[in-house]
């Protein structure tokens, strides 16, 4: 089993900081070492969705000892006040991860928007994902972060796979490797954070989700070598501290590493020896830390027990474990684990060591002695300042993509298409990430500021009317799917208001039709007919008034599709 190096890549500890480390670690008890295994998630939504809690945070801590924060929801004050309370009270300070892959959005609710994964790919610009990962790095760490549990380092080779079909930055290795420096890079211009890739052995290659199902990347070895491998290569050659593990099986990779495994044996990487410690801490010699994927996700929960596979994860090679289901049932089961031996001393300190010596690279330790580990609020300032909204506009420029316009409809302008029918396509309503609610208020202000007349439909109703009133009526219609959706389905596709709802565009040969997506890229394969189609990748203001200048000629279409835009359907490139 390798064991960590803190001299080496991607710690490089002095001797100091490795004493620190060491003292801290003689000095924790059983329990604390426990504690430092766990991600505890809090929410600051007011419906919290898991791990709500009837203890405070400061119990949390106290009793359990955690290593790691992440959280749910809240505005730029809100979240910084937490982190505050959070690092205040820890005997150690903690690690506090977001999901930042887009920019300062995933942060907090009111931070910058930057650039999709798709986006920054369409853009075919590396200063795209760069500003991206700039401005992840800058605003969360004016909240107290100092983790980012991103880039997606996946590769999207089945275009039915919409878990990662925006947060994928390409097809193939070479194009998600270039982008995925550019974010990093971006992201390494602030100081002391630290950037976790996911989700090791790679997400993109079927279409099921592992929120819900087992994941299994059927890629033979040799496959998964000229194509993964180069990816988590480069990422560990360059330095990167963490990696995540997803819930995905790599049997092919699993049983030429250990061929006496059966089918029924396959297990996620999460809980695989073979995949965490033989494939990635050995043959791939990553030498940093290593931390699940969030331990409610069905791809983990249908492997064994829970009693089993808490303690599994860590014995597996995994530093880390994402979340508590229960924070008294769960912090017995790995201790009962490690009481048991299936955690052995060697790999309980091992584990506590690389989570020590990631606090002591980022400094930590020295900020809370110096009493610098808080953050102040007019730190907050930089969250939405001029400088990121100048790279969020430059990015939908040069992202916003024009997939086809095969009949040659635009532009759509006033002066020649004043009456607009306007059409917001949605689709789940109240999931985890809900779509974005003001769209079509935003839309019909930015479209009526144009000098277009704007109609509403409303697509409850089958009811279509006479086909030649319609055309004398409206003079385009435009079309929006506002499609958000996450782990209520393996894959996210338009679900039209109602059956045969008269939202579906019967229309495209009545009147010039536009239709644009504003989140996923591959809707062609449900709304084939269309003759003008637009990939936009994001709901904000800036993107709409982007997208309705591009729509009406006001400025070029930039952005370059890649080849799964067309669902492998003939008819959809018509």
């Amino acid at each position: 089993m390798a064991r960590v190096d803190l001299k080496a890549k991607p710690y490089f500890l002095n001797d100091e900081q490795i004493q620190w480390v060491e003292e801290t670690l003689s000095h924790l008890t059983d329990e604390e070492k426990i504690g430092q295994l766990f991600f505890n998630l809090f929410s600051l939504e007011e419906d919290g969705d898991f791990n709500d809690s009837e203890y405070t945070n400061k119990d949390i801590l106290n009793r359990y000892h955690i290593g790691g924060a992440r959280y749910q929801g809240g505005n730029k004050q809100q979240v910084q006040a937490l982190l505050n309370d959070l690092q205040q009270h820890s005997k150690v300070p903690l690690l506090v991860a977001a999901n930042c892959d887009s920019g300062g959005n995933g942060a907090c609710k009111d931070g910058t928007y930057i650039a999709s994964a798709a986006q920054c790919e369409a853009a075919q610009d590396s200063k795209v994902a760069y500003n991206a990962g700039y401005v992840s790095g800058r605003e969360s760490q004016a909240l107290g972060v100092n983790i980012n549990f991103d880039p997606c380092v996946d590769i999207l080779k089945n275009w039915r796979n919409t878990i990662v079909n925006t947060r994928a930055y390409g097809t193939t290795a070479e194009t998600v490797i270039k982008y995925t420096n550019a974010f990093i890079n971006g992201f390494n211009e602030t100081q002391d954070m630290i950037t976790c890739i996911k989700h090791f052995p790679g997400d993109g290659t079927e279409e099921r989700d592992q929120h819900l199902v087992l994941g299994v990347n059927e890629m033979t070895t040799d496959e998964w070598d000229q194509s993964f491998r180069k990816v988590y290569e480069n990422h560990i050659n360059n330095g990167v501290e963490m990696i995540m593990s997803g819930h995905i099986a790599l049997p092919h990779y699993s049983k030429k590493l250990n061929p006496e495994l059966a089918d029924k044996d396959i297990l996620p990487a999460t809980l695989s020896k073979e995949l965490i410690t033989d494939l990635l801490k050995d043959d791939l010699a990553f030498n940093g830390l290593v931390v699940t994927d969030a331990s409610h996700m069905l791809g983990m929960t249908a492997a064994m027990k829970r009693e089993d596979y808490v303690p599994q994860a860590i014995a597996a090679g995994c530093d880390m474990f994402l979340f508590f289901n229960d924070l008294e049932e769960d912090f017995h089961f790995m201790l009962k684990g490690y009481q048991d031996g299936v955690i052995t001393d060697d790999r309980l300190n091992d584990a506590v060591r690389r989570i020590l010596g990631l606090k002591a690279k980022i400094h930590l330790p020295k900020k809370q002695a110096q009493g610098t580990l808080l953050k102040n609020e007019d730190e907050l300032s930089i969250i939405g300042c001029d400088e990121h909204l100048a790279m969020q506009q430059e990015a939908a420029d040069l992202g916003i993509t024009l997939v086809k316009n095969t009949l040659d409809q635009l532009p759509i302008r006033p002066e020649t298409h004043k009456n607009i029918r306007l059409y917001i396509i949605e689709g789940e309503k109240n999931g985890i990430y809900k779509s974005d609610d003001t769209v079509e208020h935003n839309l019909v202000s930015i479209l009526e500021d144009r000098g277009f007349n704007v109609t509403v439909n409303d697509g409850s109703t089958r009811v279509k009317g006479k086909t030649l009133e319609y055309r004398d009526n409206v003079d385009a219609a435009l079309v929006f799917a506002n499609i958000v959706g996450y782990a209520a389905e393996n894959n996210y596709r338009i679900r039209w208001s109602t059956a045969m709802s008269n939202e579906i565009p019967w229309y495209v040969h009545e009147v010039p039709t536009v239709f644009t997506s504003l989140n996923f890229t591959t809707h062609l394969h449900d709304a084939t007919m269309v003759k003008a189609y637009i990939n936009a990748y994001h709901s904000n203001k800036t993107t709409l008034e982007t997208v309705v200048d591009k729509i009406m000629g006001e400025s070029d279409f930039k952005g370059v599709p890649n080849d799964l835009v067309w669902t492998d359907k003939w008819q959809a490139k018509l």
